[in-house]
């Protein structure tokens, strides 16, 4: 199993998700995409899977300090620049296990990712 865990190294869910996987004996990897900007291909990828709805934070400091015509991306063009520009729009964590992509964090949602 190849799990890769993406999002800020000074994010509590991180935090929180990273204890999870350690106390689970879940081997992992651990991406700090404000130091290591994610790939415009990646992000286009995750979005594919998810949509840039689900993996934009809409719920965010960042997302509320936009302009509103910021928040009216809709090309994926244009979620790339924000996202370049603000990598905290990105939901945390993005997690990718076997090739597949989720985000967030709750116990629950590790438990069914990972049998727990």
């Amino acid at each position: 199993m190849s799990v890769d865990l993406y999002g800020l190294a000074k994010c509590g869910t991180c935090d929180k998700a990273r204890a999870w996987l350690d106390a689970h004996k879940v081997k992992h990897s651990f991406t700090d995409y404000r130091d290591e900007p994610i790939a415009p291909a990646t992000l286009k990828a995750w979005a594919k899977e998810l949509t840039w709805e689900k993996l934009v934070n809409r719920a965010s400091y960042t997302w509320r300090d936009l302009t509103e015509q910021q928040k009216a991306a809709s090309s994926d063009a244009q979620w790339l620049a924000l996202i370049k520009e603000f990598p905290a729009l990105v939901k945390r964590p993005v997690v990718v296990k076997d090739g597949a992509v989720s985000v967030g964090f709750t116990e629950k949602k590790f438990k069914e990712l990972f049998g727990g």
